[in-house]
């Protein structure tokens, strides 16, 4: 995908990457602002307390990222005996990264209804295209990383909901058998027209929609078909 865009239009490429540079910069930001509010520093200490990107990015998974669009940032570092509650502290540094996710997409979303309902600037203008990109990738990332399946934010959640004994067996399943689906899922995505991960793409162009205010699947498509 991307190289179809740094080929066709290298403005709208660097456009996409703009927008994938702060949708896992203000992610990973994020894990450590909370994981500091709740009484730990370690990643302040390790200079992850910033909106640098150059902090946050893994040069692996951010190609990755770009050629498949599957990659990942480097982990935000806490440690859990710094928290005065170890086991929902541990939730809120993960929820911490896709929610501020969601708080960009809404608010690239008022910056769109603005700019373009309001007339200042035209429909598929470069930056209305900023815009979109933004929302539609900071949708993706948050609905992504919410999936209960290790290393994934949302397994923090799984795990302090199912942390009786009873619950694991289950909770071992989902440790040791979680990623290799997960991968496995991802290379089918990547590497076939099979829409694997549709109970994520579905959600959010939905709310894509909602924040937009028209089509995101055809303001999509209208991106690319400037091709």
């Amino acid at each position: 995908m991307f190289l179809d865009l740094f080929f066709g239009s290298p403005a709208i490429a660097v456009a996409w990457v703009v927008a994938i540079l702060g949708s896992l910069t203000i992610h990973e930001f994020s894990h450590a602002l909370v994981g500091k509010l709740v009484g730990d520093k370690t990643a302040e200490r390790e200079g992850r307390l910033t909106l640098n990107p150059i902090a946050h990015i893994d040069p692996t998974g951010f190609i990755l990222l770009l050629l498949f669009g599957f990659g990942w940032a480097k982990p935000v570092p806490y440690n859990p005996y710094n928290l005065k509650d170890p086991k929902w502290d541990s939730v809120k540094i993960a929820l911490a990264g896709p929610l501020s996710n969601l708080l960009v997409a809404i608010l690239a979303g008022v910056a769109f209804r603005v700019l373009v309902g309001g007339g200042v600037i035209e429909i598929l203008n470069l930056l209305a295209n900023y815009f979109f990109l933004t929302i539609l990738l900071n949708l993706f990332h948050m609905f992504f990383n919410v999936i209960p399946v290790h290393p994934l934010d949302g397994s923090k959640l799984f795990f302090a909901l199912f942390d009786h004994p009873k619950y694991a067996a289950m909770r071992e399943a989902v440790s040791t058998h979680g990623p290799r689906v997960l991968m496995f899922a991802v290379l089918i995505s990547a590497f076939t027209s099979l829409n694997v991960f549709f109970f994520i793409s579905t959600p959010a162009f939905a709310t894509c929609d909602a924040l937009l205010g028209q089509s995101c699947g055809g303001y999509f498509s209208s991106i690319f078909s400037l091709l």
